[in-house]
């Protein structure tokens, strides 16, 4: 893991805006940062917290699908929220007519929303100002051309269907986002982001004596496209969801039963993310609605399992240089050799629990309202090797990847399928299988890991989570993992 950073380690003063952004927020649009600075302080006057988010976003997305470009699509958006909170409760008033005159009318309504109510003061002041840059300030939209981005994904489709006869249709797919952002505080604080995102994706099904069967593979990050426009870069994503797809192709049903199961490195962490990782968020635990409420200090995991939410990985998916409040995205360590010592934090929940922000309000885009939010959630490595941890399972599943699943955030019961899996026999990886679902319960299979590898990879950057309708990328990880008891469900009979 890269050093991380400290609230104490970040200077909280404002910075000077970068003439980009100067020119797209306020000399583009006629406003003036001074008079807005003064409505953003009249509007926020005896609040407990609340900010001016500015947005500015460029995006596209082209799919290329048997055989032909299918879709071609470039979208710009930019617009405005002003949150005001006091208590509890928050007002929001956005807009896409960035102008002062909006941003009057939108001040007038948050201050409406609170008239009468009381203040509510914490000790612990969350962490506001600039942090080290995470990422270039480079637009990857416009550092390639729209006919070399056609051209990569004709070369996806042309390589995989002449690797194997048995390809029947390819599906590769590539996006990127710009996102420019302002944030600016009741007392004249102010803080900025610039904000690349690419992917590029590769779905694949194959056909074998009538029987069809996909695979699929991608990668992205903070990064430009030159990443991926690289000919070893595509074709190992290429000849990674080409060779799942050819694995299931020789799988076998999937039996069903409690047993041993070994998750992958990398992605599996998903499984994380969505059992362990939402549960461990500041609104479900404020409101006592998460199966972590209460625990904080106490063995929430078996012994070796540490899960750290770190926002401040190079170029990564998930990372953010701020957050959409304006905190410094940070390391914070949420179970730490099986003890709970941390929670995901806004800066709202984090008042009202006295605590510190951790750098994970989050929001879609001007439209939305921050809340406690994920970065890259990963379990960090142990000391088992991956091959020592299999060769301890006399009967059980290998599962290498998955896909997609559901969870009760509240009971932290969940539902996974199994995208590439294996059966473990004699210690032994075996016949690939079909059909298998994970079924448990977050906070018990924690109690549950009796290996944790030494091989602890993050997830190749595909990551999107949801939240209350409002969607955010992310990162996962995780090393090779046993779990004793997990019950599989499966389509053998």
């Amino acid at each position: 893991m890269p050093e991380s950073f400290t609230p104490e380690d970040r200077p909280a003063e404002s910075i000077s805006m970068t003439p980009a952004l100067s020119d797209i927020f306020f000399t583009r649009t006629g406003m003036d940062e001074a008079r807005v600075g003064r409505l953003v302080s009249e509007s926020l006057h005896d609040m407990d917290d609340g900010e001016l988010f500015l947005e500015y976003a460029q995006s596209e997305n082209l799919v290329f699908d048997d055989g032909r470009l299918k879709n071609a699509s470039f979208n710009t958006s930019q617009g405005f929220g002003l949150r005001s909170v006091l208590g509890e409760a928050s007002a929001y008033a956005h807009a896409s007519d960035v102008s002062e005159e909006a941003v009057k009318r939108a001040a007038a309504t948050v201050r409406a929303v609170h008239y009468g109510q009381p203040p509510v003061r914490a000790e612990h002041i969350p962490p506001f100002g600039t942090n080290a840059r995470l990422y270039a300030d480079i637009n990857p939209l416009k550092e390639v051309a729209f006919e070399r981005k056609v051209e990569l994904l004709q070369k996806i489709d042309a390589y995989v269907r002449a690797r194997d006869p048995r390809v029947k249709q390819v599906s590769a797919s590539l996006s990127g986002q710009w996102q420019a952002v302002r944030i600016i505080k009741a007392d004249g604080r102010t803080a900025e982001d610039i904000r690349p995102l690419v992917r590029l994706n590769v779905s694949v099904i194959a056909e074998q004596n009538g029987r069809m069967e996909t695979g699929s593979s991608g990668a992205g990050g903070r990064v430009s496209y030159a990443a991926y426009i690289a000919e070893g870069s595509w074709k190992k994503l290429a000849g990674e969801a080409l060779r799942q797809a050819l694995v299931n192709l020789e799988s076998i049903p999937a039996p069903a039963g409690e047993m041993p199961v070994v998750l992958g490195p990398g992605w599996c962490g998903v499984l994380l993310h969505e059992a362990v990782g939402h549960g461990l968020e500041g609104d479900f635990n404020r409101k006592g609605t998460s199966a972590f409420s209460g625990l904080m200090g106490k063995q929430v995991a078996a012994r070796g399992v540490t899960v750290v939410d770190d926002g401040t990985l190079p170029n990564r998916r998930g990372s953010l240089s701020i957050d959409d409040e304006g905190t410094p995205s940070g390391r914070n360590v949420l179970i730490e050799d099986g003890i709970l010592t941390g929670y995901i934090q806004d800066r709202l929940n984090a008042r009202l629990m006295n605590m510190e922000a951790t750098g994970n309000g989050r929001r879609e885009s001007f439209a939305h309202q921050p809340m406690p939010r994920m970065t890259n959630t990963c379990m960090l490595g142990g000391s088992g090797a991956p091959g020592d941890i299999i060769a301890s399972v006399k009967r059980g599943i290998y599962a290498a990847h998955l896909g997609g699943g559901q969870v009760d955030i509240t009971s932290g019961k969940f539902v996974f399928s199994a995208s590439e899996a294996y059966l473990i026999e004699n210690g032994r990886i075996a016949a690939p299988l079909k059909g298998a679902t994970l079924i448990g319960n977050g906070p018990d299979i924690l109690t549950k890991v009796r290996a944790v590898g030494n091989d602890m990879a993050l997830d190749d950057g595909v990551g999107t989570c949801g939240k209350a309708g409002q969607s955010v990328p992310v990162g996962v990880g995780q090393p090779t993992l046993l779990i004793d008891g997990l019950t599989v469900g499966g389509t053998a009979i």
